[in-house]
């Protein structure tokens, strides 16, 4: 298709948004991605083969959805805008292996709708593919990767620093409680760049995809959930002592000082420079299970 056939088509579609009364929402993150050649590669970078069960939360304009289906992907298309939806039912409402549903994909910051979690696969691999609205995108992630049937893969569009957060090591600025419990369970890579000029509305920042494959040995739920709420707590104060912040929610400062010498960590260190390991050793100690 060449760029004059693009700009025609798009200005065609753009005017039945707007005789449907669409305007882009700030508050609903939406900015859409147009630019063919990066959807159709976004699709490729993620490997999704024919057969695939694919989670599209944010649908949109569909720009990545008929990629995921030329590609032989089952989706479900998670569309919280009714017009939007409307929209996609007319475009693509008739393609094999779609399914769309109308909701918000979150029922809470840490719980995914019930309605998306009844639709999801019980047994055999599942993947996530979408250009997440910003307001959604690490919660959702996080979410979805402690599911007890989590996907075998998450490749997903997000603001720059969300997907530099997702992959950061430590010791680094971006490493933080999202990195080390979605590590905790995926290898993580960051992939393609995307700059504002490939969306529709521009937004004021850069873009990027972070690609998560599920680990062979993951960390078990309760497991995790140890994770979690340690981070939670050496994170909120994360350029202070361990020793201090330890023994603190411990209730125990001599107890937490010993705690970290057993563990061969130094109580005058801070939580952005322990590695995983470390926080895998912390979490499952007695005297953080304990506290639980």
């Amino acid at each position: 298709m060449s760029d004059e056939t693009k700009r025609e088509a798009w200005s065609r579609f753009r005017a039945r948004l707007e005789a449907a009364g669409f305007r882009p929402s700030r508050r609903l993150g939406q900015n859409f991605l147009l630019d063919e050649n990066m959807t159709r590669a976004l699709v490729r970078d993620a490997g999704v083969a024919p057969g695939d069960f694919v989670l599209e939360v944010g649908p949109g304009l569909g720009f990545l959805t008929r990629p995921l289906l030329d590609a032989g992907a089952r989706v479900l298309a998670v569309e919280i805008d009714g017009r939007l939806l409307e929209v996609l039912r007319g475009d693509l409402g008739d393609r094999e292996g779609l399914s769309l549903l109308h909701v918000d994909a979150l029922a809470g910051k840490h719980r995914l709708a019930s309605e998306v979690s009844d639709a999801l696969p019980r047994e055999g691999a599942w993947h996530l593919v979408a250009n997440l609205p910003y307001a959604i995108s690490a919660p959702l992630v996080a979410v979805l990767a402690e599911l007890q049937h989590p996907p075998a893969s998450m490749s997903v569009l997000v603001q720059l620093e969300v997907a530099q957060r997702i992959c950061a090591r430590p010791g680094g600025p971006h490493w933080g409680p999202i990195s080390a419990r979605l590590q905790a369970g995926y290898g993580v890579e960051l992939g393609r760049t995307v700059g504002p000029e490939l969306f529709w509305p521009r937004p004021k920042v850069e873009s990027a995809v972070a690609h998560l494959r599920r680990l062979a040995e993951p960390l078990s739920r309760e497991e995790l959930a140890r994770l979690s709420s340690l981070c939670s707590v050496l994170f909120q104060r994360r350029r202070q002592a361990l020793g201090r912040v330890l023994g603190e929610a411990l209730g125990d400062r001599e107890g937490a000082r010993e705690l970290l010498a057993e563990l061969g960590i130094d109580p005058a260190s801070r939580a952005e420079t322990l590695d995983l390991g470390q926080l895998r050793a912390l979490s499952g100690s007695t005297g953080w299970r304990d506290r639980q």
